[in-house]
């Protein structure tokens, strides 16, 4: 990490950041690109990134709500609404919608997962009971031709 003496001038470097969140430079780049996070630049052309707290902030809470399955758009709402911190309250009833929604869709897809399990359940007990069924028939017939 690349900080000047006061923790609130902390400057990071892509790789920085890549090492400490465990992701790629280029997964951050892409971050970038979507308008997650807005680095400063510097040096010849303008090449080098070099992000502060702020942006340090914006990834970590752009991980946290990848992994809780919020959509990059979602999160963006929910990073502007940080970008006023004398109200949270808009934020926090954004990010409770977001977080509702998402979990009416997984429980979906878990009724569905479920539903899917109970019919590869039965259609596994019938697969048995013909297997069964089968062996048992052979064996007499195995029996007569001995």
């Amino acid at each position: 990490m690349s900080a000047t003496p006061a923790a609130a001038s902390a400057t990071y470097t892509i790789t920085d950041l890549a090492r400490e969140f465990d992701v790629t430079p280029r997964a951050i780049r892409f971050y970038e690109d979507q308008g997650l996070l807005s680095p400063q630049r510097e040096g010849p052309g303008g090449r080098k990134r070099v992000y502060n707290g702020r942006e340090r902030t914006r990834l970590k809470l752009t991980l946290r709500g990848k992994r809780l399955g919020l959509t990059l758009n979602e999160i963006r709402e929910i990073l502007d609404l940080y970008e006023s911190p004398r109200d949270t309250a808009p934020q926090l009833d954004r990010f409770l919608a977001a977080l509702a929604a998402h979990r009416g869709t997984l429980e979906r897809q878990m009724e569905d997962l479920q539903a899917q399990l109970a019919e590869i359940d039965q259609h596994e007990r019938q697969c048995r009971a013909l297997l069964a069924a089968q062996s048992g028939d052979k064996a007499p017939d195995q029996n007569h031709a001995a």
